[in-house]
């Protein structure tokens, strides 16, 4: 099983789920972040896994085109999606299912919510002070979820 693991990230959580997902799921694994790499050919292979994160309420638009300019090749393959973000429970549900399209959702065999991270070393001035209004801190916070990666990867291999 040849797996693609697309995504976009802007501080390094989504790369770093993406690495994770990659070492768990093994061999015959390509990851490509959209914002620095060339997309190979989607006919190569056969599970695609698409993982973008939330910044101010939204995924990164490269995803959302992503999944627009490609809908119907990934429609024809085992498809993954994923999102990391600092929610948890309702809220962050909310925010998976604005974040891609819903036929897409629906034809996932895994979906997966698997943290997020805030590394004020990593965002702008701005960030910082948004960051700091909406979190209510500005202490990092590192809530990758390993055991929702895992349950990811288990659903990925189980098809």
């Amino acid at each position: 099983m040849h797996t693609l693991i697309v995504y976009a990230t802007k501080h390094g959580c989504t790369e770093s789920c993406a690495e994770i997902l990659a070492r768990q799921l093994g061999r015959e694994v390509k990851t490509v972040n959209l914002k620095k790499n060339r997309l190979p050919d989607l006919g190569g292979f056969d599970t695609i896994i698409i993982g973008g994160s939330i910044h101010a309420g939204r995924i990164q638009g490269i995803i959302k085109r992503f999944c627009q300019n490609y809908h119907d090749r990934l429609m024809e393959k085992r498809l993954g999606l994923f999102l990391c973000c600092m929610e948890e429970g309702d809220k962050a549900q909310a925010q998976f299912e604005l974040a891609f399209p819903d036929d897409l959702k629906a034809h996932a065999v895994a979906k997966g919510l698997l943290g997020g991270v805030i590394d004020f070393q990593k965002m702008n001035w701005l960030e910082k002070a948004i960051m700091k209004k909406i979190a209510k801190t500005d202490q990092n916070i590192m809530n990758i979820k390993e055991t929702e990666i895992s349950r990811f990867a288990q659903s990925i291999l189980a098809e």
